[in-house]
């Protein structure tokens, strides 16, 4: 079933599920930039560089609002999705060492972290990446890796 609102998907959560995911969204609310807005994106709850922040959007849709960072409830495990950090190696490698610091088991992907119990997840990790990674920082980032394609398209259609 597809949400339409966070609190239609936080609804349909078991009370273990719903208590890892107010965590961690909890920690990433508290932290981010005001820049960004959170709502619902791609099926999850999401934190997103908006339209009237982010002209462009993201590249892969242009409609949809840059993403930056998400949770979903998966069947074995709780993703957290941070876009903010997948493009760039060395924050990427900050993020893992200072997880693994705490003595949590990380079990990452590219941009995704997957938990299953709350005391696996070192909050305050996430709380200084996702500080850290201000909406300034995270468009430099973005714009770096960002495919010539898009980049060209984008020039021409600033020069016309």
């Amino acid at each position: 079933m597809a949400h339409k609102t966070i609190k239609s998907y936080l609804a349909s959560l078991s009370p273990e599920r719903l208590e890892l995911v107010e965590a961690i969204r909890a920690v990433i609310a508290k932290n981010v930039d005001p820049r960004f807005e959170e709502g619902m994106q791609y099926g999850m709850p999401a934190w997103y560089l908006p339209h009237s922040e982010y002209e462009h959007g993201y590249h892969c849709d242009p409609k949809q609002p840059l993403p930056y960072a998400s949770l979903a409830s998966q069947k074995n495990h709780v993703g957290i999705y941070l876009f903010c950090i997948y493009g760039t190696p060395a924050e990427q490698e900050r993020f893992a060492t200072e997880w693994k610091k705490t003595g949590c088991r990380l079990d990452m992907g590219k941009s995704c972290i997957r938990v299953k119990k709350l005391e696996e997840v070192p909050l305050a990790v996430i709380g200084r990446t996702i500080k850290r990674v201000t909406a300034k920082k995270f468009i430099k980032a973005y714009e770096t890796v960002l495919p010539d394609s898009v980049k060209k398209k984008r020039a021409a259609k600033t020069k016309s």
